[in-house]
């Protein structure tokens, strides 16, 4: 139990680190969706795309080197050399990306139909977020959870204070003239979003420049060698992700009418918003469970622990599941405010239910990676792209947004499928089966029915949440308390 007890409190801080800077992001769902800043959810469908583009290229510039930071960190005797080799490699690629993109800014604007104004703010943010990949890598591997965390919510809150300053505020004190009218540019609204990021994403390279004054430049060409393989499988199921995760809504823009796309992408990117709270715990889960599986590999009979971690993070998202289904219609005013965007509400139990597919799928990922076969993380993440195309190609035109979702939920749940029989196969790990069926089959239901048959009734709705609880605190109170006690 003390491994529990180390893996819920990084988790823990991590979740600090995770839900505070998102809930804080959060705001800013109700504040581009408010009739004063983005009320056409065509606005907020361009700068959906954009974001869209944001998680690709993170995952390109990134190439599987933080996971691969972990695995060597923890296996090499010479940590010194697995950092410097790591940094050198990251530092070198991403200013060859910049200099690239950069100087192809214009083609790359009229290749992908998007303003060359925001492409060279995304470049430069690119870049920045690069340079920090290896040092919060090196915060997390050496169990510095509180630093991480605070320097998250503080990138976060500059960014959202910057967004409420430039979004709000600016328009009004440029009124009074002087500096303030300098800086303000009407329907600019747009550019001010990335010009936000930017400075925030400055700000924590700032801070964490000490990490880069402080290493040794060691660059170990055959450990880097050996970091590559183990890498490139990552970095294929980086890119694999992103397509499942946010490459629909690129095809939502090529497929659908042009006087349409964009309305349908933010309507449908303001009500997917609803399931960050899913998003939200299995991140936080996996930031915490990444360290905790590479560390306690070697330890004894560590298939026990991770069969029991994967039953609490069914349970709890299950729980997460029914609760956010059955409150959806009371949350979706106070982080959608206007109702041009309501349209789409539809998808809500869908993507709720893909984001807890995937973190099975995360938390069932151990296998691949404590035996080094990556190579088959990759498999699983492209045949969930290739799941991820098909049926936004074959589908988008007829079903738009609806196709997107439900395609989003079988790419994560084949993904989920697949990685259990791949794992039990190379690193069999005795999972509850039974129990973890029972939480997921009760949990969907219910929700079902709350949301398709029973919507907004929440005397019903309310006593289906807490005859799920009872199930659940019947089947693990005896765990729970001895987790609690120690």
């Amino acid at each position: 139990m003390s491994g529990f007890k180390s893996l819920f409190k990084q988790t823990f801080i991590y979740g600090l680190a995770t839900v505070m800077p998102r809930m804080l992001s959060f705001l800013l769902v109700p504040l581009y969706t408010s009739e004063a800043v983005l009320a056409n959810p065509a606005e907020y469908g361009k700068v959906s795309v954009i974001f869209s583009y944001f998680v690709l290229f993170n995952v390109i510039l990134a190439y599987g080197m933080e996971t691969a930071f972990f695995r060597f960190f923890n296996k090499e005797d010479n940590k010194s050399a697995v950092i410097g080799t790591s940094t050198i490699s990251i530092i070198v690629t991403s200013f060859a990306f910049f200099c690239i993109a950069l100087f192809y800014q214009y083609q790359i604007a009229n290749y992908i139909n998007i303003d060359v104004k925001y492409i060279g703010l995304v470049i430069w943010i690119l870049l920045l977020d690069a340079l920090v990949i290896i040092p919060f890598a090196w915060l997390r591997a050496n169990q510095k959870p509180t630093r991480y965390a605070i320097i998250k919510i503080l990138n976060v809150s500059i960014n959202i204070g910057l967004n409420l300053f430039f979004l709000l505020a600016l328009k009004a004190l440029a009124q009074q003239g002087g500096l303030f009218e300098m800086l303000y540019i009407a329907d600019f609204e747009v550019s001010y979003i990335f010009i936000a990021n930017l400075v925030a994403s400055a700000f924590t390279l700032v801070i964490m420049i000490s990490f880069y004054l402080n290493i040794e430049y060691i660059f170990d060409i055959k450990l880097w060698k050996r970091m590559i393989r183990y890498a490139i499988p990552i970095l294929i199921a980086g890119i694999a992700f992103s397509i499942n995760e946010t490459f629909d809504r690129i095809l939502l823009k090529e497929l659908l009418p042009q006087n349409i796309a964009d309305s349908e992408i933010g309507m449908y990117s303001a009500c997917y918003k609803l399931a960050l709270f899913m998003t939200l715990f299995a991140t936080a889960y996996r930031l915490g469970i990444e360290p905790y599986f590479f560390s306690h590999a070697k330890t004894k009979n560590p298939q026990k622990n991770y069969a029991n971690i994967l039953e609490f993070f069914v349970a709890f998202g299950s729980v997460i599941l029914l609760t956010v289904v059955v409150f959806a219609d009371l949350l979706k005013p106070l982080i959608i405010r206007s109702e041009a965007y309501w349209e789409a509400m539809w998808i809500v139990p869908i993507i709720l239910l893909a984001n807890l597919c995937l973190g099975i799928y995360h938390n069932l990922s151990v296998w691949y990676k404590i035996t080094d076969r990556t190579r088959f993380g990759a498999y699983i993440s492209v045949i969930g792209a290739i799941v991820t195309l098909a049926i936004n190609f074959m589908f988008i035109e007829a079903y738009s947004y609806k196709a997107s979702a439900v395609a989003t939920l079988i790419a994560y749940a084949v993904m989920m499928i697949l990685s259990y029989y791949f794992g039990r196969r190379y690193y069999p790990i005795p999972y509850n089966l039974k129990k973890i069926g029972l939480y997921l089959s009760i949990s969907i239901g219910l929700s079902a029915l709350s949301f398709y048959r029973f919507r907004e009734n929440y005397v019903v709705g309310i006593a289906m949440l807490i005859v799920f609880l009872g199930v659940i605190m019947m089947l693990e109170k005896n765990r729970l308390k001895l987790v609690l006690k120690r």
